[in-house]
């Protein structure tokens, strides 16, 4: 019966927390869209195996979102939300392992890790993404589960559950997911000092399962693109690790916020938990993790940094780099409150203040997004000293709760509530601002009433995030006018506000008839005639 109840709480926070409201507003940046429309290129031409972007070859990730796009597209349709499903998809997959790996291994703590772990603002905000960064991060933490599952039971089924999911973090996002797990695995043998296991891990019947899952799509695109290797082993992973090519440049200390970030509103307990394990391994040794709990929350420690440290290394940084590295944060966070609540102590004032004051500030945060959104920067005004209030009573009602008896029990359900109203707040309210500003699809939505029928459309001097929303929103590819590629039919131009005195110029002789301006983009649409 606990079971039961524990499954439908997952179910109904996955449900809200990934599923709910994906639609809210349309796709954003250069990504989202980008990958989308490669997702519905393939789908249209049956095509299962070379991505292609307006027609062409589109080889810069792997093949896993596209599929998993596509079948959602064949089953509900394209549009923005069905996009978004893969990620939602996997990131409730992930929390289903987690939740069943920790009830059969680390009983009495399954709750609360999956909870936490599907809780943590990076899990929700890439939940919600259109991205491989997600299809990544669930299979590489499924494929880690497995692996200490078979460390643990040494069954051989969980050994090569291992080597399938990280066959489809490979197919997800590339080499790297077998190369962060062999050194997470190196790692853990040697503070271990067990490197008949790391021995072990090499069994042949799951390397030859890793190669039927990965191996035949990577030959059957090389054979048809032969192009494939250059662009995408040497361009889009060798170089990005050793140079700046696609300018992501970031100080090596880049994931420490992000880190901290990422774990929001679990960060305190977070950086508790990793001070506990470093003490304890430096004051023990060896003996620190003996025992099998201790081996466990070594591995976890191991697979928050591995990633973290890698990535540092590297010369092109994004936020997305260390999602894979969440859950084991999330994981640690959930071994470390469940030693405090058996050890039935009372939280302190500090502990509890500095809890309550950043499920405050997360609050605060979705409260004033939509007016940082429309400002770009944190006004203060009526609304922000409202926003204010309403944090300031939920951060001092979450730390009188801590502070009782059981506040150790009740942490989980007072942060779920401050993490639920704050998605709720950003999807009812900030989520029509975000659309208006960052998505390209009120842009589409005002060409198409002008016109049900498709029109040509062109471009000049706009970002690659609003020309790639348009290309999916509009289904065609658009003409670029700095290119002098100017179309000869009649269609509908977008460009900037502060070029509306050129467009006559671009087009001598041809009738320019303004349509409507987009201001919340600083976009003005045009129809040029024949």
């Amino acid at each position: 019966m606990r079971t039961r109840t524990e499954v439908l709480l997952l179910v109904a926070f996955c449900g809200f927390l990934f599923f709910y409201g994906l639609g809210a507003f349309g796709l954003l940046g250069a990504d989202e869209p980008r990958y989308a429309q490669v997702a519905r290129e393939m789908l249209e031409r049956h095509d299962w195996i070379t991505p292609t972007l307006q027609g062409k070859p589109w080889l810069e990730k792997p093949v896993l979102y596209y599929w998993q796009a596509i079948a959602s597209y064949s089953v509900f349709g394209v549009t923005d939300q069905t996009a978004r499903l893969p990620a939602a998809f996997d990131a409730a997959l992930m929390i289903a392992a987690i939740y069943f790996f920790l009830r059969r291994f680390r009983p009495g703590t399954e709750e609360d890790g999956a909870l936490i772990t599907a809780g943590s603002a990076a899990v929700v905000a890439f939940a919600r993404a259109a991205a491989t960064d997600m299809p990544l991060a669930a299979t590489f933490t499924i494929a880690l589960l497995a692996w200490y599952a078979w460390y643990e039971s040494g069954k051989r089924i969980y050994l090569a559950a291992f080597y399938v999911f990280l066959a489809l973090g490979t197919l997800a996002k590339g080499p790297v997911a077998p190369a962060l797990a062999a050194v997470i695995v190196l790692v853990f043998a040697a503070a271990k000092r067990d490197w008949r296991a790391a021995f072990r891990t090499l069994w042949i019947p799951g390397i030859a399962l890793f190669l039927a899952v990965a191996l035949p799509w990577y030959i059957a695109v090389q054979l048809r693109n032969p192009e494939f290797f250059r662009v995408f082993i040497l361009e889009h992973n060798l170089a990005r690790f050793s140079k700046d090519v696609y300018h992501h440049r970031q100080p090596f200390w880049f994931y420490i916020p992000i880190l901290l970030l990422s774990l929001m509103p679990w960060t305190l307990w977070l950086i508790l938990a990793i001070v506990e394990r470093v003490r304890l391994i430096w004051a023990e040794g060896k003996s620190a993790f003996a025992a099998a709990e201790d081996s466990w929350q070594l591995f976890l420690l191991i697979w928050l940094l591995v990633p973290a440290v890698f990535f540092s290394a590297s010369q092109s940084k994004l936020p997305g780099y260390i999602l894979p590295a969440i859950p084991a944060g999330a994981l640690l966070v959930s071994e470390y409150l469940a030693a405090r609540r058996t050890q039935e102590t009372r939280m302190s004032l500090p502990l509890a203040a500095v809890h309550g004051a950043l499920c405050g500030l997360l609050v605060f945060g979705a409260l004033s997004a939509a007016s940082i959104q429309m400002n770009h920067r944190l006004v203060w005004a009526t609304g922000t000293a409202v926003a204010s209030a309403i944090a300031a009573v939920l951060a001092v009602g979450i730390a009188a709760a801590l502070l009782s008896r059981n506040g150790f029990r009740l942490l989980r359900s007072a942060t779920m509530l401050a993490i639920v109203v704050s998605v709720g707040v950003i999807l009812r309210m900030a989520a029509p601002v975000i659309d208006a500003t960052q998505s390209a699809r009120p842009v589409a939505e005002s060409i198409q009433a002008f016109s049900h029928e498709p029109v040509p459309f062109a471009v000049y001097k706009i970002s690659r995030e609003q020309e790639y929303g348009l290309q999916f929103y509009l289904n065609r590819p658009a003409q670029h006018y700095e290119n002098g590629d100017v179309p000869s039919d009649a269609h509908v131009l977008v460009t900037a506000q502060s070029l509306q005195s050129q467009v006559a110029q671009l087009v001598p002789g041809r009738r320019v008839s303004y349509l409507t301006s987009v201001p919340a983009q600083n976009l003005v649409l045009y129809w040029v005639g024949k």
